[in-house]
């Protein structure tokens, strides 16, 4: 089940919000963790166990680590939580990979148990582990009531696709939350504008990817459109479902911290990297990177964990060698900047540091887009050279770029700046009538665009470019 699908909108929802309104406060997490279970079930019923599992091994492991504080058993549960949570990581996520890499360098022909990925697994592992790793530093208390403790681990909103929420973040709004209805009208507002940005915007430039990486032989055009394409519907997507996420938890009374802030705004990548997926980036930066030492011990301490931080991430991202080639490629450009790119960049106008980082940035999606490396570094190549442009790419800039100026527009904060000066000239009252109508399109759109796909799909088996089929990896790691 996804935020998108009608099930969702017309069924789970609704249902969901009723029943958590309707108990009592009390009563709240345990219908929220209910509910979650289901959510989760919807899919992979079997894989409840799996989360259940490691919801009582973390609640077990932090109650240890609080009775046990500052003595051996306290890193006893520690190195439990740590070891059986990258463990059962490794064995869902990698053990295919791993096993087929020593089958390739040795000539071995070991079994390949194939697995399939439960969803969220990296989202709800490092959350448990992060909540573990605070705990005995004494940065958070250890949650004594089971049930708000797993609806913390199974927290629907953000359980598919992150934001990764630590456990510092919530932890007193699972004791007590106000559900106002500013909070929930906001929350609202906020859902609707993740549902629009995915439905509306990340399913159609897909498309546009779609059409171009069909081509055998792109032209540089078609090369360079595809791969914007295939940029903006990322970051539409996985900002969207971020949004989604943010939104339900307002609307529920939690209040999660944001997750994007108009990255490709970017003038370096390591503004990209302050802007993107940034619960991912503090997640590594205050649980390996400062661990392995952070900036002390010199200049070259502090770049050999960069690039080890980079590894790591890449290799989060998916299993398979496109993906840690893709961390090693930003991890090298951050290790650059670190030297002397930075101080170069400065002396640069703005307008030239921007299109540095959009580039790179945009070159970067080859790695991430193919898992085989050689069709990669062919897309790559269709870029620099070859024949510019052709009858079959003019076709799919006039038909797509559109669509493409939308894109544009919508990763920037234009759009929020005209909603608050039409607030200001309009009034609260208007506004909330202007708010309503935005709204209801939005989601009648989306149900209407959602409906008519199902229906193509039925009668035509036609698939479009969605996100279990292109960013699969990055959101439901």
């Amino acid at each position: 089940m996804v935020f998108s699908s009608l099930t969702f909108l017309q069924c789970f929802l609704p249902l969901c919000l009723l029943a958590y309104f309707l108990v009592p406060q009390k009563w709240r997490n345990g219908t929220l963790f209910l509910f979650s279970l289901l959510f989760y079930a919807w899919g992979e019923p079997v894989y409840v166990v799996l989360m259940l599992f490691s919801t009582a091994l973390d609640y077990t492991c932090g109650q240890m680590v609080e009775r046990h504080r500052g003595q051996r058993g306290a890193k006893i549960a520690l190195l439990v939580s740590l070891c059986v949570n990258l463990g059962m990581l490794g064995v869902f996520k990698y053990s295919d990979f791993l096993i087929g890499t020593v089958n390739s360098l040795f000539g071995t022909a070991l079994p390949q148990p194939n697995l399939p990925l439960p969803i969220g697994i990296s989202f709800y592992t490092f959350q448990t582990m992060s909540y573990t790793i605070d705990v005995y530093r004494g940065e958070a208390k250890a949650q004594k009531n089971i049930i708000n403790f797993g609806a913390y681990v199974t927290l629907f909103p953000q359980l598919i696709a992150g934001p990764i929420v630590r456990y510092q973040t919530v932890a007193d709004e699972l004791e007590h939350r106000d559900c106002t209805a500013d909070l929930f009208a906001d929350g609202a507002k906020r859902f609707a504008c993740g549902v629009g940005k995915k439905v509306l915007l990340a399913n159609n430039i897909g498309l546009l990817w779609e059409a171009a990486s069909a081509q055998a032989a792109p032209t540089v055009l078609t090369a360079w459109l595809g791969v914007i394409a295939y940029g903006f519907q990322i970051y539409f997507d996985f900002s969207g479902y971020s949004d989604m996420a943010i939104g339900l938890g307002r609307m529920l009374g939690f209040r999660f911290l944001e997750n994007f802030n108009y990255p490709f705004l970017a003038d370096s990548i390591t503004d990209f990297w302050q802007r993107w997926h940034i619960s991912m980036g503090t997640w590594f930066r205050d649980y390996v990177y400062i661990p392995l030492g952070g900036n002390k011990g010199g200049l070259t301490k502090q770049l050999s964990n960069i690039a080890i931080v980079w590894l790591l991430t890449g290799f989060w991202h998916g299993a398979s060698w496109n993906f840690v080639l893709w961390g090693v490629y930003f991890g090298i450009l951050l290790v650059l900047e670190k030297l002397f790119l930075l101080r170069w960049l400065k002396r640069l106008p703005a307008v030239l540091r921007h299109i540095y980082a959009l580039v790179l940035v945009t070159i970067s999606w080859t790695l991430f887009a193919f898992t085989e490396i050689s069709k990669g570094a062919a897309w790559c190549k269709a870029m620099l050279s070859g024949v510019l442009f052709d009858s079959s790419s003019l076709y799919l800039l006039l038909t797509y770029g559109p669509m493409l100026a939308i894109c544009a527009l919508a990763a920037t904060p234009l759009g929020k700046r005209f909603y608050k000066k039409l607030g200001t000239r309009l009034g609260r009252r208007a506004l909330t009538v202007v708010d309503c109508g935005g709204l209801a399109c939005v989601l009648v759109m989306a149900a209407a665009y959602t409906g008519a796909v199902r229906r193509a799909e039925f009668r035509e088996g036609y698939k479009p470019a969605v996100l279990t089929q292109v960013s699969l990896p990055v959101l439901t790691a």
